[in-house]
């Protein structure tokens, strides 16, 4: 709506109006995909599954209504997901073969390209924080480890142990790769099913037709020398580009790194001249899929319209649409619909 009044001239008289009464806003969530199935989730933990995706997609649309900057929205929603132990980022991120936590994330900006991103760090409470401070404050796009963490305090963002990531849920999980790896023989390698992905993302379009994407990952259980997936690979696990569209990754990383997933979607988009649904779909169910890579993303263009494929049982997800239509899932089918707004 926003779009077409502009082309008309009309926003000036409009301006006493709400202004998400009419911009075409939108927002799209992810806590990962992976062996997600029905039979094996009680009632209260699918509750509280859809009631935190719910909670996180309506902050950032609320910032997004606002008129607030897109990356506010992306990183504002994601610190509410790696609050949260339900799901592999902050709070809820996995275990390292040595039973410590590796953090990895990134935001990217569509306007200018402009990107940052931290991987391998253990110490800063939110990494989605200090992707975009990267992006902001350094002339870098990625930085790793102690560097990372050091440029983290001088931005003044906050530290904590390393154990405050820590979980009984995800240590369990720990033992069972580790002791399926020993009884292996394998010193790196042979996680199955969600112990491969799991992570957080969220794509959007503000009022000002930006689209921003930014993710977050404890990465991959019992990962070892220092592993980092796609999480913070620009153009693998993130992607956006205001000409195109912008991308959140879940799944197998060393595939997603492999196939340039994110970016190869928005390329589609862009000079294909395909719709970002038919783009991330052939990329995740064909591309992808074909190769043996496992997981899926989600996509907003500069239309607003979204996209959420996936090639396995399942994926944590919800989104609200330039009409306002709240939508959220976790397996294939959708489990709910609704309007936020009266547009």
């Amino acid at each position: 709506m926003l779009k077409q009044l502009r082309r008309l001239g009309l926003t000036g008289t409009l301006c006493a109006l709400s202004l998400s009464a009419y911009a075409d806003i939108a927002i799209v969530v992810h806590g990962g995909a992976g062996t997600i199935l029905k039979k094996d989730m009680t009632s209260e933990k699918e509750a509280a599954y859809v009631a935190k995706l719910k909670e996180a997609v309506q902050a950032g649309y609320a910032k997004l209504e606002a008129g607030e900057p897109g990356e506010d929205a992306v990183v504002a929603t994601i610190q509410i997901l790696e609050a949260s132990p339900l799901f592999n980022a902050g709070v809820g991120a996995v275990y390292t073969y040595d039973e410590e936590h590796e953090l990895d994330a990134s935001i990217m900006h569509g306007a200018h390209r402009q990107a940052g991103a931290v991987a391998g760090v253990k110490t800063i409470r939110s990494p989605i924080a200090a992707a975009r401070a990267v992006m902001a404050h350094s002339p870098h796009v990625m930085l790793a480890g102690e560097g990372a963490e050091s440029f983290a305090r001088e931005q003044g963002l906050e530290m904590v142990d390393n154990n405050y990531f820590d979980t009984d849920h995800r240590l369990e999980a720990l033992k069972k790769v580790k002791a399926r790896m020993q009884e292996a023989g394998k010193q790196a390698g042979g996680q199955q099913g969600a112990e491969k992905m799991g992570t957080v993302g969220v794509v959007v379009m503000d009022a000002k037709d930006n689209i921003v994407a930014g993710t977050s990952t404890g990465g991959m259980t019992a990962k070892r020398y220092g592993r980092i997936g796609d999480s913070p690979v620009i153009g693998a696990g993130t992607f956006a580009d205001n000409n195109s569209c912008g991308v959140s990754a879940t799944g197998h990383g060393e595939y997603f790194i492999r196939y340039n997933v994110a970016a190869d979607i928005c390329a589609r988009v862009r000079y294909h001249g395909v719709s970002v649904t038919r783009a991330a779909d052939t990329v995740i169910n064909d591309v992808l899929k074909n190769a043996g890579g496992t997981g899926g993303v989600i996509a907003i263009d500069r239309q607003g319209h979204i996209a959420m494929p996936f090639n396995t049982p399942g994926m944590y997800r919800a989104s609200i649409d330039n009409n306002g239509k709240l939508t959220v899932g976790i397996y294939q089918d959708v489990l709910e619909t609704s309007q936020i707004n009266a547009q």
